[in-house]
């Protein structure tokens, strides 16, 4: 028998946390058809944001790396609250990680395999995405990491 998407998240000790509410003039999802896009997400949990500053500078690459891994956490709540069940998900399109770094970072792209491995983990073949990975002077909130996707659902 195949485990569930929420199977999976709870062999590896994770739990969706409630989906974080929107911080602007924006939805946190939309669905057009089949597709689902997800609003970036930063890597806030329960308790606030998982950490602040700059990758390569306050921020070390792990503490860079679990902060992917919220934000992918964060998506993935924010797909079971829009289409209810993370086993609709089909494919993961694409994920597009930003890296907020110091000057002469040049490894966001490492960074950004942590929200990638998690998606991965959890949804199984239908999480296999595309990416981009940038690294860029500030996300929201300081936070370290912000991660947004597009879905089929």
């Amino acid at each position: 028998m195949t485990s569930t998407a929420l199977e999976r998240l709870n062999q590896a000790g994770l739990e969706l946390p409630t989906p974080p509410g929107v911080g602007g003039a924006y939805v946190q999802t939309k669905q057009i058809g089949d597709i689902l896009y997800v609003s970036g997400q930063v890597a806030a949990g329960a308790d606030g944001l998982v950490a602040t500053g700059k990758v390569g500078g306050e921020v070390d690459f792990d503490t860079g790396f679990k902060c992917a891994q919220q934000c992918a956490l964060n998506l993935l709540a924010q797909v079971q609250a829009a289409v209810g069940d993370l086993d609709k998900v089909k494919q993961v399109i694409k994920l597009t990680v930003f890296v907020a770094a110091v000057p002469d970072y040049i490894e966001p792209q490492k960074v950004a395999n942590g929200a990638s491995e998690l998606i991965n983990q959890v949804l199984g073949d239908a999480g296999a995405h595309c990416r981009s990975a940038f690294g860029v002077a500030v996300l929201p909130l300081d936070s370290p990491v912000e991660v947004e996707a597009i879905l089929q659902v």
